[in-house]
């Protein structure tokens, strides 16, 4: 009997109709190690192959089975794996189609767990010198938590018994669900934006690790990471630790206790007042007998600094004294001697002569008349005597033979 002759595209769909109609390979469990993993951010899908140490087999998962993965996949990753066998009927490669997988020997949350805390805390975000302080006396608690159960109750009653209650703003919040983390997410970037609480308590009861999820959902330990408001996580019992709790400023083992954090026991206060107010009043009492001890000896220090300061004044008094003596002498001296001169001057003294009766006569020019040469005819002449001078006009002269 003569083969049909088939299209390549035929074959393909006949040998994809095979798989497919092979009830054991469309609900097929295989374990092996992802290889090559490339996500397509615009679709959705996943393409990767899994291998084993023989053997590597293509597979695909699309976008509406890896939107429900509690994990991210990468290379080098053991994984169990659920899905089907077919061919890609455009290019003959038969592959794994998948609808389910998990991490081989651990559960899908606890490897995304792990998963997620390494990356954030990579990047930082549980740098303890990060985090924010909680103010001891809070004006205003903002609290998010369920509507229902006992968590706000809880909180109330410990800081109403403990001391004066603050202002406490209630954020109703879903505490567990798909949408949750988001949600909570939005709250908190509200707070943050308006800025007007001393401190955020994000608290709910204890659960499973499935019903504690929201809290280990990378959006919101990036919500809590960026608060300008110090957020405190009161999360579960106090063996549960979520994602929350280590991007936190402050982790409270549970919701009674991150009240007890956010406030301060009344009897406690008031016996540390009294505690410092008998240490103060003693450091007082010491302060003031020091000061007396200080001032004792700066009076005694003053009666000496006041004695020795009379002492140099005498002593100043004296140098006083013989440099007044010794400038009196010099000054006695140089007034003999100013005497001698004076008296040796007003021998030669013009003045003298003019006493006995002469004159001193100076031309117009100022200069002392000596000769006849030194007078004009028509000229002026300035004649100098004891109690004046007179001005003569010259209307002849005469030399001597």
């Amino acid at each position: 009997m003569k083969p049909a002759i088939l299209s390549v595209s035929s074959l393909n769909y006949y040998v994809k109709s095979l798989f497919e109609g092979n009830e054991y390979l469309q609900n097929v469990l295989v374990e092996g190690e992802i290889s090559n993993f490339k996500n397509h951010y615009a679709s959705g899908h996943f393409y990767f192959s899994l291998k084993d140490e023989n053997s590597v087999i293509k597979c695909v998962m699309f976008s509406s089975f890896t939107k429900n993965l509690q994990f991210a996949p990468t290379d080098g990753v053991s994984v169990l794996i659920r899905g089907r066998v077919s061919i890609y009927a455009q290019t003959g490669q038969y592959q794994l189609y998948v609808e389910d997988m998990n991490p081989e020997g651990i559960g899908s949350l606890n490897f995304a767990f792990e998963q997620l805390k390494k990356k954030l805390q990579k990047e930082g975000l549980f740098d303890i010198t990060k985090k924010k302080s909680i103010p001891n006396f809070p004006e205003k608690i903002g609290v998010l938590t369920s509507r229902s159960g006992s968590v706000l109750y809880d909180i109330l009653q410990v800081l109403e018994r403990r001391f004066v209650l603050p202002e406490i703003i209630f954020y109703p919040i879903l505490v567990q669900g798909k949408n949750a983390a988001k949600l909570i997410s939005s709250v908190l970037y509200k707070i943050s934006k308006e800025d007007n609480l001393d401190v955020v308590i994000i608290a709910r009861g204890g659960g499973s690790l499935e019903e504690l999820w929201s809290f280990n959902e990378e959006v919101l330990a990036r919500a809590i990471f960026n608060c300008k408001i110090p957020v405190i996580s009161a999360i579960g019992h106090e063996t549960d630790f979520t994602i929350c709790d280590f991007v936190s400023d402050l982790r409270a083992p549970t919701p009674s206790a991150a009240a007890e954090l956010v406030s301060k026991n009344q009897k406690e206060i008031l016996s540390n007042l009294e505690n410092f107010s008998f240490i103060f009043y003693n450091f007082i009492i010491n302060l003031i007998e020091n000061k007396k001890q200080q001032l004792k000896y700066l009076t005694s220090f003053n009666i000496y600094f006041l004695q020795s300061l009379q002492q140099r004044y005498l002593s100043l008094d004296s140098l006083y004294q013989e440099i007044k003596e010794v400038f009196s002498r010099k000054i006695s001296k140089t007034k003999e001697k100013l005497t001698q001169i004076a008296s040796k001057i007003d021998v030669l003294s013009p003045f003298k002569i003019l006493k006995m009766g002469y004159t001193i006569s100076r031309n117009q020019f100022n200069k002392v008349i000596k000769s006849i040469k030194d007078v004009n005819v028509g000229g002026d002449i300035f004649v100098k005597m004891i109690d004046g001078e007179v001005i003569c006009n010259v209307s002849s002269k005469k030399e001597l033979d």
